[in-house]
């Protein structure tokens, strides 16, 4: 293809209205599955169904083709953001050839549809089981399962100790024997983590983000930031705004 006809081509592309999914989006999905953040993901997968083709390049001409290319991209970034969050290569790279090796038999857009849930759900649940891998008590695995899912609420030892329903005092024990952490600072680090995400992704105020993650206000988020990161909010974005595996 020659240099002008390359130039018509982008400039066809340009013409046709169609509008790509933001970056942020896109890395803050990957993001949630790194993290095994498991009500996000399910929610973005239900976006995905009602709006399967919103926001996305055309790489093909036929629909199922274009949709399988797009599903052999995301399932490859899916395995490397959960391989920089600690999932063993071997299993990872695995996956990913056999969820690609499923697209490659489907026949239509709802087989990949159900496929690109089944394949994003699959790698969330083993990030975040991963984080839980020295955990045995059925106790501490629901509590930890109680915190991830309502980071953006207020928690309290009550309300975990009331979902799971035991003993305030014997739960916060149980938990730091363990964990090796208290309650209030296992919470207080995964805020930090989802905080350092939303950072690094998106273009939300420090306020907002103190908001959305409950601290009590930006100050507080900020100082609460730099005593756990040694930076505050501010140099912590201007680092690393945007920067993935991609950009190393």
């Amino acid at each position: 293809m020659s240099h002008s006809d390359f130039n018509h081509k982008l400039y066809i592309s340009k013409d046709s209205g169609v509008k790509h999914r933001s970056y942020e989006i896109e890395m803050s999905f990957y993001e949630a599955v790194r993290a095994g953040d498991l009500e996000t993901v399910e929610e973005e997968m239900r976006k995905f169904k009602e709006e399967t083709f919103q926001g996305k390049g055309q790489l093909s001409d036929n629909p199922v083709r274009n949709l399988t290319y797009h599903f052999i991209i995301s399932t490859a970034m899916v395995a490397r953001f959960c391989i920089e969050g600690g999932l063993d290569h071997d299993l990872a790279y695995s996956m990913s050839d056999y969820y690609i090796q499923e697209a490659d038999r489907c026949k239509t857009i709802d087989e990949l549809r159900d496929l690109q849930a089944k394949m994003a759900i699959d790698y969330c649940k083993r990030m975040k089981q991963l984080s839980k891998a020295n955990i045995y008590s059925k106790q501490i695995v629901k509590a930890i399962d109680y915190i991830y899912d309502n980071l953006h609420t207020p928690i309290t030892v009550k309300s975990i100790a009331d979902h799971i329903g035991i003993n305030e005092t014997y739960l916060s024990k149980l938990f730091k024997k363990e964990t090796g952490l208290s309650i209030s600072s296992y919470i207080r680090d995964h805020r930090i983590e989802a905080a350092k995400n939303m950072l690094k992704y998106s273009d939300y105020s420090y306020t907002d983000i103190a908001s959305y993650l409950c601290f009590s206000s930006q100050s507080h988020f900020t100082k609460v930031f730099k005593d756990e990161t040694g930076v505050t909010p501010k140099v912590y974005r201007d680092h690393n705004f945007r920067k993935t595996f991609l950009s190393k």
